[in-house]
């Protein structure tokens, strides 16, 4: 049984949620401030969290922040105004895994959760040798979800962790933006949905090696998607 954490202030939503998806098998807490929120985020075993940006007491993005910098990788799906697609680019950037803008229909948020939990429940769960993935310097354990890149362990959100594994697993081969959405994200590519390519690009950053090492590795194939190519050099410790 999969565990969610609602951090919401919106009582009526937050029992609407707990109503709606524990019949789906989910356990389900809830916090209804940024410090709650925050303190239950940190100490819980939550498989899931739902995060609205708005929060009494601190943004859900100040939240979200001190999360990812603990190194938890549970995934997170960010609640935004609908209007406001700044926010779900700079939920993205934080380190959110996924976006619904309010108001949402609870079965999408469903369908939101289902996705992410399958997808890093199949590649846990693959283990072995055999499918561990290396492309020059880069080595993906599904087993343990782990990443090395030039003998450093790099730390990923799960979507990023599924996003580079389709990368790497097709190196050379061009993976459109609409596969990598369906694979790492389990939906379909919204127009305007520019997900894919915020994953993409927090990927080249905690890859590294500077900027042009980091374009080198995955490479942009305009209008169509993107492309993992031979890693550059491995890189020297200082």
């Amino acid at each position: 049984m999969s565990r969610i954490l609602v951090i919401d202030d919106d009582r009526e939503l937050a029992e609407l949620l707990q109503e709606f998806l524990v019949p789906e098998g989910f356990t389900i807490d809830t916090a209804f401030d940024h410090s709650s929120g925050l303190a239950k985020a940190l100490k819980s075993e939550a498989d899931l969290i739902v995060l609205d940006v708005m929060l009494p007491g601190g943004s859900g993005f100040e939240l979200l922040k001190k999360l990812r910098a603990s190194s938890t990788k549970v995934p997170v799906i960010l609640l935004t105004a609908r209007g406001e697609a700044i926010d779900r680019i700079v939920g993205l950037e934080i380190g959110a895994d996924d976006y619904l803008p309010k108001p949402f229909d609870p079965r999408e948020l469903l369908a939101r959760i289902k996705a992410i939990l399958r997808r890093t429940a199949s590649s846990g769960n693959a283990g072995g040798e055999d499918d561990v993935a290396t492309v020059g310097d880069i080595t993906l354990s599904p087993g343990t979800r782990t990443v090395v890149c030039g003998g450093q362990e790099v730390d990923l959100t799960s979507v990023e962790f599924n996003v580079l594994e389709l990368l790497l697993r097709n190196a050379g081969t061009v993976v459109t933006r609409e596969e990598l959405a369906q694979t790492a994200l389990g939906r379909p590519l919204a127009p305007f949905d520019r997900s894919v390519d915020v994953h993409v690009s927090k990927l080249r950053k905690k890859l590294g090696g500077g900027e042009e090492d980091s374009e080198n590795r995955i490479k942009t194939v305009r209008g169509v998607g993107y492309i993992f190519a031979a890693a550059p050099a491995r890189r020297q410790n200082a």
